[in-house]
């Protein structure tokens, strides 16, 4: 096991806020146990949560040794890891082989422990919901340096409180998971334009059967015309799908080209104005070249990660994503208030997701059945001048926020949006979970 001497600089991969740890590299579980009895601390996988959730300024354990692929039953689709796995390397593997996972975010470079522990959302949370519905078990050590295998019926109120808990129950060692069955790697991807959000939402709930189904807005429009946007729905492609768009082997996978960012750009560089351009370019881009058509797996669901080093583009202060979910019945007039806040604001959003959310179980998982936005800005003044107004406006319409996106909120605004967060602190100090497990979120959010 390698140790820091001296403590390293990191963040999440917003690059804000920044904090000083010791990073530690346990190789086996006999050294996770030892640095457990030491003092307090947090597991971090490949740390894209984009704030400070797997960030303890006394000690971080790197999962990045517990990598490996145990076992596979093909019959069900049961896939057993360790959960510093990548997803990357799940899909590498199994893909070929017609299995994709059931719940993937936006990026493939995250860890299976990470999965769980944001309890993650994809493009289908209105038809197949979060991650945790695909989770057959999971191991975990307490905070008594237990392992204790946890499921819906074994040890089942740390299984509940551990998904979605954002690491603050125990660190998560290994995990079965379900894969879907696929016929061929491709997306069948249909666009729909919109002109407002009143265009959007229709669209929406107009294909909850599809499977997956994002929005990209341009959110630095306004008046009529807020939540004009670009609406993309998927399917997985079947055989014969592909065989007429000739590909010959529907279950390859093709490696693109990746492009880098190979130094931070100027913190001005992601001003207002240029983000304007783009969004009226990339509106107008989707707008006329909207059709059905075949994309690549790593097209339509990661497109983010074939730039390496995006979040470069914000510069050396970094930026802030902000996600928050609004209930069914107060999404269309909160969403048009969050919008025209940000249109009249002097910051914009680069990129701006919507997603609708179907039902949603669990005691601590972000979604509930509406809307949800994300959103991303650069850091400065401004932005969190803006980013308090959003709160307020979420509060106002009964909304919460996702902890994974997290890098900034008060404990007052974090307190006022979940009802559950007493029920949580209470199991964590029942359990003496608070007196081992702590994150720079946690406490700043007294957790």
């Amino acid at each position: 096991m390698s140790k820091n001497s001296n403590k390293t600089i990191i963040s999440g991969w917003g690059g804000y806020p920044l904090h000083k740890t010791n990073i530690i590299y346990p190789k086996n579980i006999d050294q996770i146990l030892t640095e457990i009895k030491k003092s307090d601390l947090i597991a971090r996988g490949n740390g894209r949560a984009y704030g400070d959730s797997s960030i303890n300024e006394k000690k971080t354990i790197s999962m990045k040794y517990f990598n490996h692929i145990l076992s596979f039953e093909d019959k069900m689709g049961i896939l057993t890891v360790e959960s510093g796995i990548l997803l990357e390397d799940i899909i590498n593997t199994f893909l070929p082989r017609g299995w994709f996972p059931y719940v993937t975010p936006g990026s493939k470079y995250v860890t299976i422990g990470g999965l769980i522990a944001a309890d993650v959302h994809g493009k289908n949370h209105h038809k197949d919901g979060s991650f945790r519905n695909f989770i057959e078990w999971f191991e975990l050590i307490d905070s008594k340096g237990e392992i204790k295998k946890c499921s819906k019926n074994e040890n089942s109120d740390l299984y509940e409180w551990t998904i979605g808990g954002m690491g603050l129950t125990g660190i998560i060692i290994r995990a079965a998971i379900r894969l879907r069955k696929i016929e061929t790697c491709w997306i069948k991807q249909k666009t729909l334009v919109s002109k407002n959000i009143d265009e959007t939402l229709d669209i929406f709930e107009k294909n909850m059967n599809a499977t997956y189904s994002v929005a990209w807005i341009n959110s630095t429009n306004y008046k009529n015309d807020i939540g004009q946007s670009l609406v993309m729905l998927g399917e997985h492609a079947s055989i014969e799908e592909t065989y007429k768009k000739r590909i010959i082997n529907p279950l390859k996978l093709i490696s693109k080209k990746k492009r880098s960012i190979p130094f931070y750009l100027p913190n001005w560089f992601l001003g207002k104005r240029l983000i304007t351009l783009f969004n009226y370019v990339y509106y107008l881009y989707g707008k006329y070249s909207s059709k059905v058509k075949l994309v690549n797996w790593d097209n339509y669901f990661y497109p983010l990660d074939g730039i390496l080093g995006w979040n470069k583009v914000y510069g050396r202060k970094g930026f802030v994503q902000y996600q928050c979910v609004l209930p069914l019945d107060k999404s269309k007039e909160g969403l048009i208030k969050l919008l025209k806040e940000i249109s009249n604001s002097k910051v914009s959003s680069f990129l701006t997701v919507l997603k609708r959310f179907g039902k949603q179980t669990g005691k601590f998982s972000f979604p509930m059945e509406g809307y949800t936005l994300a959103l991303d800005f650069p850091v400065n003044e401004k932005t969190f001048e803006l980013l308090e107004k959003l709160d307020q406006i979420t509060l106002k319409y009964n909304g919460r926020f996702y902890l994974a996106k997290d890098a900034r909120m008060k404990k007052e605004i974090f307190r006022k949006s979940d009802e559950r967060i007493k029920e949580y602190i209470n199991f964590r100090n029942k359990n003496d979970c608070e007196k081992n497990f702590i994150s720079a979120q946690s406490s700043r959010l007294e957790l």
